[in-house]
């Protein structure tokens, strides 16, 4: 072991090409990881940020807010069940807004949405005609103080504030209070205006936490759906799909480090084989070979991993926020790393046999 990691020290120039490649993989990983952790806040903040123990849908919407509704009669029979503490209403209307200073058909990408309870890290709901934003729409040029004009009808909102990690299948969110919400749904999509009272969904907090799932399903079961927040995210269309496909491809990125590790420790194994034909002669036993390779595989890795998560962390300071969909989290950071230090151990254990078959003897062509 002692032998294995003097020789990474004083020879290093023989880890070089590994270490390289290693961090471009690893950087690579870290980058995919990164832009599938983005591309899920973008299109689950909305939701991911209420402070809600159940998210109720009618029946018939499959979690959709645009095709669901939730009636006062309903609201109310919520409300009277065993549990249930508060209820806030939700809606959402996604369109383009214009932006002071942009080109007329250079519109911003949002959701306007009106709220009862704020979520978190949203205030209360402010004045009519105004919206808190979220900061993801200064990369589209929005400013403090800015009158956007929403959708087709050209809707005026007035941004007086900013909120973060609340954007919805890739908009950025506009929350405003439920008058203004209605406003804005009634002049750019008049197919769908709402009558008072009438929510898209309905926010229910309770003291039995979310077992008032249950509770909304069994009272009024035929009527509505009732979701957990986690649940609620995983049925917003896509982002099942989203992580189904990144995970694939990460998996393939690491099953490639594996092989490059694999074959340049075979290579080395190979270039070694006097060498551990002296050392086997000499008393060395090869186990304690095969732990110096293994030893050297993981120094390695972790130098490269390490090179890597700088790179990457860079590389998310300088990318604008809003532009591209990439977030560089430490526990993505640490996943990749252990997946790597995996593939890294893996890698080097196909070197096992070539060492176990070693004969001092032959190795040294005696």
């Amino acid at each position: 072991m002692k032998l294995a990691l003097r020789e990474l020290v004083r020879r290093p120039g023989r880890f070089v090409t590994a270490a390289v490649i290693l961090t471009l993989i690893a950087i690579l990983l870290m980058f995919l990881g990164g832009l599938l952790d983005g591309l899920i806040r973008s299109s689950t903040g909305a939701v991911r940020a209420q402070q809600a123990d159940a998210i109720v849908y009618s029946e018939s919407s499959q979690a959709s807010f645009i095709r669901s509704r939730i009636e006062p009669e309903q609201r109310s029979a919520i409300e009277a069940l065993d549990g249930v503490d508060r209820t806030g209403g939700l809606g959402v209307v996604q369109l383009g807004a214009r932006v002071p200073g942009n080109g007329p058909r250079d519109l911003a990408n949002v959701g306007v949405w009106g709220y009862e309870i704020p979520p978190d890290g949203v205030p209360e709901p402010p004045a009519p005609g105004e919206v808190w934003a979220d900061e993801v729409l200064q990369a589209d040029g929005v400013e403090l103080g800015d009158e956007l004009l929403v959708g087709p009808a050209r809707t005026p909102l007035v941004v007086v504030g900013w909120v973060e990690d609340t954007s919805f299948n890739g908009q950025g969110g506009l929350w405003a209070e439920v008058d203004t919400w209605r406003q804005v749904l009634g002049a750019n999509r008049p197919d769908a205006v709402l009558a008072d009272g009438v929510f898209q969904a309905l926010v229910v907090q309770s003291a039995d936490g979310d077992a008032v799932v249950d509770t909304i399903e069994a009272a009024l079961g035929t009527e509505v759906e009732a979701f957990t927040v986690p649940d609620a995210i995983d049925a917003i269309p896509g982002v099942t799909e989203q992580q189904t496909t990144f995970n694939q491809i990460l998996g393939v990125t690491v099953v490639i480090a594996l092989v490059v590790i694999a074959l340049f420790f075979a290579l080395l194994t190979v270039e070694r084989t006097a060498l551990y034909g002296v050392l086997k002669a000499i008393g060395a036993r090869s186990p304690t070979i095969f732990l110096g390779l293994v030893a050297q595989a993981v120094v390695v890795t972790l130098i490269a991993s390490f090179i890597a998560a700088i790179g990457a962390i860079v590389l998310d300071l300088l990318i604008p926020p809003g532009s591209i969909p990439l977030f560089i989290s430490p526990s993505r950071i640490v996943t990749s790393v252990v997946l790597l230090l995996v593939a890294a151990i893996i890698g080097s254990a196909f070197s096992l046999r070539r060492v176990l078959k070693i004969d001092p003897a032959s190795a040294l062509g005696g």
